[in-house]
This record gives structure tokens, sequence and C-alpha cells, in this order.
């Protein structure tokens, strides 16, 4: 990727699993420089279902083709979309041990989007200091209180 013409970071955020959900990301137009967020919730959802809400919202929000780099906390995400959904996709949505992919509806809406875009994936360890992933993380909790 030689041109990155938007930086996301996401996150989501649980109390119980499941409960109150909130998810958020930053997004940051690299021509612009403008910054900005989009935030959400449910009343009833859990921690992974609102980790790939994040992303999913955030790609929708940008025009297609663009140069996207994605920062999350999220494994669950990062091993999702970059190593098991080929296999999930080939074996009928059926996970290594046989039963259905959890989350199906979201993970088929971001493997349409990530055909959209040119992504970059990138993993940042949360609660670690990272100004933007303390942010969005502090973004998607205010969201849980919202949605309780």
């Amino acid at each position: 990727m030689i041109n990155t013409d938007y930086i996301i970071y996401t996150d989501g955020a649980c109390s119980g699993n499941p409960g109150a959900g909130g998810w958020a990301a930053i997004i940051f137009n690299k021509s612009s420089g403008q910054k900005s967020q989009r935030v959400g919730g449910e009343i009833v959802t859990t921690n992974n279902r609102m980790e790939l809400r994040a992303i999913i919202e955030a790609l929708e929000s940008l025009p297609k083709a663009s140069n996207i780099v994605i920062f999350t906390d999220s494994k669950y995400v990062i091993n999702g979309i970059e190593l098991w959904i080929v296999k999930w996709k080939t074996n009928n949505w059926l996970g290594s041990n046989r039963k259905k992919v959890k989350n199906k509806d979201l993970w088929q809406r971001l493997d349409i989007l990530t055909n959209q875009f040119q992504i970059k994936w990138n993993w940042v360890k949360g609660h670690n200091g990272d100004k933007y992933n303390e942010e969005v993380d502090r973004l998607a909790r205010d969201q849980i209180n919202l949605n309780c």
C-alpha cells in the first residue's frame, strides 16, 4: 500500500457477555487532515459483535476503493479476516469444530466490504498506552452506558 487515504482505530466493548455493548471508530482522513468518529451500541450483544460492528460501520462510511490502515486490539477480528474466513466460506460457514460460525452475518458484511478497499490490518495491544486505542476504547465504553 503506497498511499493511505484513511487511518481507522476501532474498538468494541460489552458489559457482560452478552450484555449492553458499544462500538466506536476514529477515522483520520489523510488528505484533509480531519478526524471524525462513529459510535453506536446495542442493548444485548457480545464483545466480538461490537468489535466487528466498529470496523463495518467505519468502512461503510468511506469511499470505495480507498487505501485504509486499520488498527484494532481484537485478535478475533484480525485472525478471522486474515486467516479463518477463507476456510469458513469453503466449509459452508462451519468452524474447525464443525459448528456454525458465530457472527456469520457480520463476517459476511465485513467480507464484502474488505473486497471494496485496499486494507492493511494492524493489531495493537489494548490498554497499553496507545493514544488512539485508548480514546476509541473510552468512546465504545461510553456507548455501553447509553444502552444500559
